[in-house]
Parts: C-alpha cells; structure tokens; sequence
C-alpha cells in the first residue's frame, strides 16, 4: 500500500502521510485546472474545493462544494437545480452540495503530475522537519552522544541523534562553546550538551 510505504520509508506517521498527499494532489488538480482554463484565478477561487482520499482504492475524489441555482454564472462554484434534483428531490434553491468533479487520469496531464510529485516532497520533507525539531526541543539541556562531521570557519559541526532513532541531524558548536582541550577531528565522538534547536 503507498501510504504504508511511504510512512515507512520517512519515517513518518501515516497521518501525516495523508495530509501530504491531499494537499499534493490539491495542487496538481489547482495546476491541471489552471493550464485548461488560462485567465487569472482569484486567490481564493479554489477555496471550495477538498480532495478525499480513497485509502482502500489507493485512489482519489476531488469535490466542490457548490451553490444550488437557478441561472448558473460560475459552473465552479454553482449547479442547476434542475441537475440536482435528478439524485436529490430534497434540495432547495440556496443549498450547497458537495459535487465529484475528479478529473479522468489520462486528463489529469504530465505537468500536474509532476507538480503532485514535487509537493508531496516538499510536504514531507516539511513534516520530518518538524516531527524531528519537535523530538529535539524536548531535548534541549540533554546531553547527546555526537559526532565531527565537519567544519565551517571556526564552527564544528556534528551529527546528533534523537532517543527516537530517527535519522541523525546536524548541531553546531560554535568556536565560543568549544574546550581547548578537546581534539575536534572528523569522526570523533563526543558528549554535547542541547542548548537549544532553532527553527
């Protein structure tokens, strides 16, 4: 399952897995509904959309919540009453209903795919970010087992790793904080202290 396996893979919970991939896919259909209609879309011109994931499927629903209307100005936005009331007898003028307007995958095109892709990256990259600066400030004034990795100027940096075993990250120990004693080569292994995890 694509899911499980990127939770794996990241190291991330499949929650956060989903989130991801929602908001990825929001903006591969933004992109694919923006290349077919080429005039300037208002900021908040896609607020009534969502995407749903069908997590069993390993598939995808995009909905627009829409206004039930007599004369239809703005088809992304309102329906006909007379459209509706062919599965909905209930429904009145001024309703909204959520309506699927899932583009078919051969439609769906190259450029929004690969713009799905490179969000969804990016939105991963953002959650270990932050799940891994959240498991360090909760470590702040610890003491760490850590490792050279390299210089910059007079800094040291090295790679620490949470209790959690998620993937070691880079510290800097700053010329001011360093003993003199201490022999700072590539690979040496030292205790630090956590003094504090910048955003």
């Amino acid at each position: 399952m694509l899911i499980d396996e990127i939770s794996k893979s990241h190291n991330l919970p499949k929650n956060s897995v989903q989130e991801a991939l929602r908001e990825a896919l929001f903006k591969g259909y933004e992109r694919f509904r923006r290349s077919k209609h080429p005039q300037p879309f208002p900021d908040d011109y896609f607020e009534n959309f969502r995407v749903e994931l069908d997590v069993e499927e390993e598939g995808f629903r995009v909905l627009a919540l829409k206004m039930v209307s007599e004369n239809v100005e703005d088809p992304d936005h309102q329906i006909p009453l007379t459209e509706v009331r062919e599965f909905n007898d209930d429904v009145e003028l001024g309703n909204e209903v959520l309506v699927d307007v899932t583009p078919e995958q051969k439609d769906f095109g190259r450029m929004a795919a690969i713009q799905t892709k490179q969000v969804l990256q990016q939105k991963l990259r953002d959650q270990q970010r932050a799940i891994i600066q959240g498991e360090f400030k909760e470590l702040e004034g610890a003491v760490l087992q850590a490792k050279v990795l390299r210089f910059e100027g007079k800094s040291v940096i090295m790679t620490l790793q949470s209790a959690y075993g998620r993937p070691e990250v880079e510290a800097e120990l700053p010329f001011h904080e360093q003993i003199s004693s201490d022999n700072y080569r590539a690979n040496a292994s030292f205790k630090v202290y956590l003094k504090k995890v910048k955003e």
